[in-house]
């Protein structure tokens, strides 16, 4: 929900869930997608609807609350969904006739037969269902103003780390789709570069390999004509065939979670799985970058283990490893998760004037009370971080790295340059929260 600017499509990514939604409906029930992500619209003037449906990530829940209140004052029913309204049942409650918590595929054709018999239950409790029963997503119902298109071929992430609220919304068993449905909803894709939004795509155990393996050997043999990039686990970097196939595939970069520079900072956010087998992190990106793609290195800051001079070592370790790319992020306790429960415990959680303060979880600002670090300090450390990353030579370097092989140097080197723009604009967002809410999230 951003507002409509040039920029917009390269940073959003489709309403997938909404999509998919749309496929579990029946004929019978006519849809429209109204997509905040690139432009706001004028709810007075269209059709009154029977029945909306609105999902929203925790930063955004607010503007879903307030669309939410506004149609329901018109008389029109409400469900709500997705994971913040999963995971904050009480809250979203309050704004909707009725929420839809976990997945909704095993009860949305009840979710409709209830609300033509004008019947709304206030809770319905989705359960995990087989991957075959998840339907092609509606990539029609959209129009043209993506980069991206998006698709999900598995679901649920065996690691389980304690910041990720992905294992708590679709369990920690790994399941995919039928790579036949897979290759068929890619040709519904209009767009030629497409995200994979599945949290692992290749997962962790011989048999998830095995099964990435033959899915980029159907994406060959489809002739797809797609550049796709997507998140992996560093044991892509382990596998020649398995990049080789990726590669030949369409993939064109990775984005791989680090966590943190040290074995404690992994211990603290249970991440064993990068220290599994002594292995050597800047030996398995290089390997990545030989097949030509781009790796996306992601770092969290704000752990218990954290001192100062954290910012310098996360840039250094980036450095190190020879990711093509940063993306250094304030640890964030989001609801459901592990680290949500613990924070709150410990009453850690300085943002906490919700709804209001859900905006602020988005990753670009300190929510919380970090146990080495305050509100000033923690934003030093970043501002550190992400100066030394993306110093002019740094990225110089990177550039010339990148062309041999070709890995999208010209990507890449945009990539790295808007983060560098992000530095001051992050800088500028800070001050005005100083303004804003004074001592509240200091120290």
């Amino acid at each position: 929900m951003t507002g409509k600017n040039r920029w917009s499509k390269y940073r959003v990514w489709k309403p997938l869930g909404l999509l998919t939604v749309a496929g579990l409906t029946p004929p019978q029930w006519d849809i429209s997608i109204i997509d905040e992500n690139l432009e706001l619209l004028d709810y007075e003037t269209m059709p009154r609807p029977d029945l909306v449906g609105i999902t929203a990530f925790t930063s955004q829940v607010n503007r879903a609350y307030e669309l939410a209140d506004e149609f329901r004052s018109r008389g029109v029913p409400v469900v709500m969904g997705g994971i913040h309204a999963s995971m904050c049942l009480d809250e979203a409650r309050l704004h909707a006739d009725s929420v839809v918590i976990g997945e909704a595929e095993s009860v949305w054709a009840q979710v409709l037969e209830d609300a033509r018999q004008g019947q709304l239950q206030p809770v319905y409790s989705g359960q995990h269902v087989p991957m075959a029963d998840i339907p092609t997503a509606r990539q029609d119902l959209l129009p043209d103003g993506y980069a991206f298109g998006s698709i999900q071929t598995t679901r649920g992430c065996p690691l389980d780390c304690s910041f990720c609220s992905v294992s708590a919304f679709n369990g920690n068993r790994y399941r995919h789709r039928p790579i036949a449905k897979v290759i068929e909803e890619f040709r519904t894709i209009r767009e030629k570069m497409v995200l994979i939004v599945d949290d692992n795509l290749i997962g962790t155990s011989a048999k998830h390999l095995a099964r990435a393996k033959d899915l980029f050997r159907a994406m060959i043999q489809a002739k797809l004509h797609k550049k796709w990039i997507c998140q992996v686990t560093i044991n892509m970097g382990d596998d020649d065939e398995l990049l080789s196939l990726a590669a030949k595939a369409g993939c064109k970069g990775v984005f791989i979670g680090f966590e943190s520079p040290t074995i404690e900072g992994l211990m603290e956010v249970g991440k064993k799985f990068n220290i599994q087998k002594n292995r050597d992190l800047r030996a398995s990106v290089r390997r990545i970058q030989r097949h030509g793609l781009g790796v996306v290195g992601s770092f969290i800051m704000g752990l218990d283990t954290d001192q100062r001079g954290i910012g310098l070592r996360i840039a250094e370790a980036a450095e190190k490893y020879g990711v093509d790319i940063l993306n250094a992020l304030f640890l964030t306790p989001l609801p459901g998760t592990r680290l949500w429960n613990q924070m709150k415990a410990q009453n850690r959680i300085a943002a906490d004037a919700f709804p209001e303060d859900w905006n602020y979880f988005t990753f670009s600002f300190p929510v919380a009370q970090y146990k080495h670090l305050s509100w000033a300090r923690i934003l030093q450390e970043m501002d550190i971080c992400n100066q030394q990353f993306y110093s002019i030579s740094n990225i110089c370097r990177r550039f010339w790295n990148s062309i041999r092989p070709w890995r999208a140097p010209l990507i890449l080197l945009g990539g790295n340059l808007s983060f560098r723009n992000n530095i001051h604009k992050d800088r500028n967002l800070h001050k005005k929260i100083d303004l804003l809410r004074g001592q509240a999230l200091i120290d």
